[in-house]
């Protein structure tokens, strides 16, 4: 690099001055014509945005480039003509006095000394003034002694600044003249551009040197401002304006997946740089240069979708540099057509589809919209994600929203999906008329399982919980528990309508046995009906003659006279009831007078107290808690009998009939009893990956914060590292906790519930651990951790008794035991099965055998229980019993060296075979757990570094692609990062960030890489360069758990309002974002915490425009905003809720009948 404080052209003002003009202006611009502009100016057009010529403007810039090299020419002249004085009066021509320690006390100086010191200064400024360098322009301050790359060498390095620079003020930061520049050295020669060849790049400071500063223009142009003026403005504004490019010439190769990348030759570095070219054109050359290239390759690629969705956004690019509305509007149709005939050509692509109905929504109405939206989707019926993102906007969109109609949406979209799953099995299978597992499509019946959660989480969030209930009751029953019938889909429904309507236990109920066994039970309940009514007829005797009932005789005979005197009855009888009802009602009406109730008045007065609302929406809340379980039709009678109004909450086989489906494929059947256990907040370890639709919708659809939510969060703020935090705000004050906590009869539901799902996914230990898991908070209620005694253990041991030979069951119970601090306990279960799995299947062996090691190791070393020594060695002992592959026996001393070396190599021979097997796609926990099991068992002997490897060498086994998709190897990457962390003082800080981004860029939304980044990034970074991680990471892939996680960052650490605010504003700006409740939730309270009340109101309002289905976030506005919300327009809400067709329990009534019965 060369030190260089000359000419730049990046300021199109800054010219040369001509050194054979001394002491005249500038620029070439005759005396008169300045004179007349100066002459012919008026006074109230004194302002140099006024008076600025702007043809200098123009004249100077066609000169440019007939004078650059004469000037360059005559300045070299110019120098070496010059005498030895000159140069040497040029070289100590500034002067300043030197300020040492001692000088700075005195700061006075004599009126003589400064008369000398400005004539000095005048007279060297008048002397120099002819000279080519870059003081000469009076750019630069006098008290600068030279520039930065001058030839003469300073006395000192450094010099005390006692007195100040003014210009600091004027620009906002230090002098840009007083500062030395750099350039590449010999930058020509490196990039191989023949420069000669351009005219306008003939000389190459041109584009090397500095800047010339401003205030070397003439007296003209140095008043009309710098940097901020309007010639300068208009002139970088001009679409004319060319500007110069050196553009490296690529040739575009389009390959597809057949194609293969052949190896470039050594002299093709070279050859690529001689090919680089310099473009000197205008930004409308530029928008024609890519047009051109952008038709010519969709002509030629057609096919290439990512070609037409760059060109779509190179569109917006043009907009946003086009002032005029209707310029920008031409351009947005231009937009559309480029992306309609892209989806033309490529109808099948999805993403082409949704960029193009995107752009459709800016311009179309809603209803239009809509109707455009559904023209697509009877192309692609059999589009989950199509159907996915349809769904999301018709619930957004606040002007249309109906429950109802939403409702139906939903029914169209199951409907269609499983009629597409249903003709793509046909067409694999036409001879089958039931789908098989082996043949069915496994990802499509997902996606309708991930479709039908949605229904029932929207359901559930706009008040209709009993529904919701019903709906994944009627699932389980549908698919799971289906009579081995061959029924086609119609005739199956119509044998479920008989179970739903009969008065058989439901799925979650108690002494519910499942359609099938139902179906069976009254299948012999029948059989011995007949069979007592033909024992009782063989009793009676023989036959006895034909005889004519007297009910049938009477009903066959037509008696029309009869039929008069009936239907004169029947009418008779209709008016004295008639005459009840409206006696009973006037009854009513009169004993609610006698109690001081008008309720004519009542029925139209307005409440206008506030507290009334909010005592309104408290009972509101307190209902929706409660009632959340189907009524059934035995208890239909009551309920008409008690409430009309509770007619809503029996749930009739017409409710639930248009979401049926059956599902075939394993998986799909398994995700939906997780998600169903997931859904009324049951725990499962790691169920999906985080990647996956089901994820990222259920953590979209938060409306509070869930426990697994809260121990990522909890691991963080809980930890040292946010004990120096000033704000007393947190993430569980801003969304009560409490909120979520779940009932125990929720709880006792869910239990019976997997208990019976365990009969079709036998010694599933996910499922087998959410049953214990719910059985603990069914005993003793939410913090169960407090007892001492673990409740779900004559549950655990009832099980194991039914099937002793379930291992996993085993560690699941120790595991329970291990976290009330029954070790000893624990470990005499883990013992008994690791003993008793030698007897069991080689199969059942290779698939619990690593899973049982892992979890038992795992409890020994957490949280160093027993002394570290003691629960390392046991450690040691259980994992080289894994490695050496020989009969697992209870701990009794430390294992030996061979026992460790063996163990080493056994790990050592079962990785490679499991590398062997993952290459053919099968990728199992099994084999995932063994390759945890080795890493520890290296971290204990050979330590951290060879554990780390260990993962790191299995995870390099496997793609990206199929990486982002597999749970396994995730949970893989949660193992190494948390043994990073653990090892964090020993290892470079560098190289766990750098593990940590390059895990995020395959799972962007895992909260246990948010977790170690955050505490990572506490220990080794400042808070700006992780606010900077954090920005980079929103602008690539938004989401929520990133947002809760910085979030949560800035409130742990007292961040300002405004860095709250932005976060904030950032995240509802996205358009998947803005549809988190949980997000507009902690907004509100956000601002009613910093007491910021006018602008909760304005989210508020913004939050229920966003999310209309909400009924907790329209609940917020009774109860946190009644103090700034008037009762008018509470009111309002309350009536927009009904008009929305939200689920209202409690009407305003019964809360005004309360308050008259208190004052009486």
């Amino acid at each position: 690099m060369e030190d260089e404080s000359s000419m730049s052209p990046n300021n199109p003002f800054a010219l040369q001055a001509d050194p054979t003009v001394a002491g005249c202006s500038l620029f070439p611009i005759t005396s008169g014509t300045t004179t007349v502009a100066a002459a012919t100016t008026p006074q109230w057009l004194s302002s140099s945005s006024f008076t600025a010529d702007l043809s200098v403007i123009n004249d100077t810039v066609v000169s440019l480039q007939s004078r650059i090299i004469k000037d360059d020419d005559d300045d070299e002249e110019m120098r070496e003509s010059a005498p030895p004085e000159a140069s040497k009066l040029s070289s100590t021509s500034y002067q300043i006095l030197e300020s040492s320690e001692s000088d700075k006390g005195e700061r006075g100086y004599s009126g003589k000394k400064r008369k000398k010191s400005k004539k000095k200064r005048r007279s060297e400024n008048e002397g120099g003034a002819g000279e080519f360098e870059p003081f000469a322009y009076g750019g630069r301050k006098s008290g600068v002694r030279a520039w930065a790359n001058s030839d003469s060498k300073p006395s000192k390095d450094y010099y005390s600044d006692s007195r100040g620079d003014r210009d600091n003020l004027a620009f906002g930061c230090l002098y840009r003249m007083d500062i030395g520049r750099y350039k590449l050295h010999d930058v020509a020669k490196s990039s191989g551009i023949d420069f000669k060849q351009h005219p306008r790049l003939s000389n190459w400071g041109f584009l090397t040197k500095g800047e010339l500063d401003a205030d070397g223009l003439d007296t003209k142009l140095k008043t009309s401002g710098r940097y901020w003026s309007a010639k300068h403005s208009v002139f970088e504004q001009h679409r004319n304006y060319k500007r110069i490019r050196i553009v490296a010439s690529e040739k575009h190769v389009h390959l597809t997946y057949d194609d293969f990348i052949p190896f470039l030759d050594e002299d093709d570095d070279s050859s690529l740089v001689s090919r680089a070219s310099v473009i000197v054109e205008s930004w409308e050359d530029e928008v024609l240069r890519k047009t051109r290239e952008f038709n010519k390759m969709t002509r030629e690629h057609p096919h290439n979708v990512t070609v037409w969705m760059d060109f779509a956004e190179f569109q917006d690019n043009i907009a946003s540099k086009q002032p005029q509305k209707g310029a920008r509007l031409q351009t947005f149709e231009k937009k559309i057509s480029i992306l309609e005939k892209a989806a033309e050509l490529n109808p099948e692509d999805e993403d082409l589809l949704l960029c193009l109905l995107k752009a459709y929504q800016k311009r179309d109405s809603a209803d239009v919209f809509i109707g455009r939206w559904k023209k697509v989707l009877m192309k692609h019926s059999g589009s989950c994600k199509l159907w996915r993102e349809f769904l999301r906007v018709v619930e957004g969109d606040f002007s249309t929203f109906k429950v109802s109609e939403v409702r139906k949406m939903y029914a169209h979209a199951i409907q269609a999906l499983y009629a597409a799953s249903s003709k793509r099995h046909r067409q694999v299978c036409p001879t089958l008329e039931l789908p098989s597992p082996e043949n069915v499509d496994t990802d499509l019946e997902m996606g309708i399982v991930d479709i039908l959660l949605n229904l029932c989480r929207f359901e559930w969030q706009a008040g209709y919980h009993e529904l919701a209930t019903a709906l994944l009751q009627a699932e389980i029953e549908y698919s799971l528990f289906s009579p081995p019938l061959q029924l086609t889909e119609q005739s199956k429904k119509r044998l479920f309508e008989h179970f739903w309507t009969g008065n058989g236990a439901r799925v979650g109920e108690d002494g519910a046995l499942g359609w099938c066994t139902w179906l069976e039970k009254e299948e012999e309940n029948r059989q011995k009906l007949m069979r007592d009514i033909s024992v009782k007829e063989d009793e009676q005797g023989g036959w006895s003659g034909w005889f004519v009932p007297p009910s049938i005789a009477k009903e066959n005979s037509p008696n029309l006279e009869d039929d008069g005197v009936t239907d004169m009855a029947a009418a008779d009888t209709e008016e004295p009831k008639d005459d009840m009802d409206a006696k009973q009602e006037e009854d009513d009406t009169a004993l609610l007078r006698i109690l001081g109730i008008d309720v004519d008045a009542e029925a139209n007065r307005e409440v206008h107290d506030t507290n009334t609302w909010v005592r309104w929406s408290e009972e509101e809340s307190s209902r929706d808690h409660d009632q959340w379980m189907p009524v059934r039709d035995s208890q239909y009678k009551e309920v008409i009998e008690e409430e009309q109004e509770q007619l809503s909450r029996v749930i009739l086989f017409e409710d639930v009939s248009d979401y049926l489906f059956s599902l075939s494929s394993a998986d799909a059947r398994l995700s939906l009893v997780l998600q169903f256990i997931n859904f009324f907040g049951g725990e499962i370890s790691h169920w999906f990956c985080t990647n996956s639709s089901c994820w990222n919708e259920n953590i979209r659809s938060l409306e509070t914060l869930p426990n697994s939510i809260l121990q990522y969060l909890g691991r963080v703020n809980g930890s040292r590292i946010f004990e120096s935090g000033s704000s007393t705000l947190c993430m569980e004050s801003l969304l009560h906790h409490s909120e979520t906590v779940a009932s125990t009869n929720i709880m006792k539901f869910l239990r019976n519930a997997a208990l019976l799902c365990l009969k079709v996914f036998p010694r599933n230990y996910k499922i087998e651990e959410a049953i214990l898991i719910a059985e603990e908070k069914t005993v003793v209620g939410i913090n169960s951790s407090q007892c001492a005694t673990m409740p779900s253990r004559a549950l655990a041991k009832h099980l194991l008794k039914s099937d002793r030979q379930d291992v996993l069951l085993c560690g699941v119970y120790a595991r329970r035991e291990a976290a009330y601090g029954n070790i000893d306990h624990a470990r005499k279960v883990f013992d008994m099965a690791l003993s008793s799995i030698s007897g069991l299947p080689l199969e059942t062996q290779s698939i619990a055998a690593p899973l049982l090691y892992l979890w038992y190791s795992d409890m020994e070393l957490a949280d160093g229980l027993c002394g570290e020594s003691e629960s390392t060695q046991r450690a040691l002992h259980i994992l080289s019993c894994l490695g050496s592959g020989m009969v697992y026996t209870p701990y009794r001393s430390r294992p030996s060296s061979t026992q460790l070396l063996r163990a080493h190599q056994g790990f050592k021979e079962r990785i490679s075979t499991i590398r062997s097997s993952w290459t053919s796609h099968n990728i199992d926990e099994s084999s995932v757990s063994l390759i945890c099991s080795a890493a520890l068992f290296e971290e204990l002997t050979a330590g951290w570094v060879v554990g780390v490897a260990v993962i790191s060498d299995a995870l390099s086994m496997v793609l990206p692609e199929r990486k982002s998709r597999s749970n396994q190897l995730e949970f893989l990457l949660n193992r190494q990062m948390r043994m990073l962390q653990k090892h964090h003082q020993q290892a470079t800080s560098s190289k766990i960030l750098q593990s940590v981004s390059v895990g995020l860029q395959i799972y962007p939304f895992n909260p246990e890489l948010f977790c170690c980044l955050m505490h990572l990034g506490h220990l080794y970074t400042t808070p700006n360069k992780l606010r900077r991680i954090f920005d980079d990471l929103f602008q690539k892939k938004p989401s929520v758990i990133l947002w809760l996680f910085s979030l949560s960052y800035e409130l742990s650490r007292g961040a300002s309002q405004h860095r709250i605010h932005g976060l904030f504003e950032r995240a509802v700006a996205n358009d998947r974002l803005r549809t988190s409740v949980l997000l507009w939730r902690c907004y509100i309270s956000y601002e009613i915490c910093i007491s910021n009340f006018p602008a909760a109101r304005r989210v508020f309002f913004r939050a229920i425009h966003a999310c209309p289905w909400s009924k907790m976030l329209w609940l917020d506005g009774f109860h946190k905003l009644h103090n700034i919300v008037p009762a008018k327009e509470l009111l309002d809400l309350h009536e927009v809720m009904r008009d929305k067709e939200l689920n209202i329990r409690t009407d305003i009534y019964e809360i005004l009948l309360q308050d008259e019965f208190n004052h009486s």
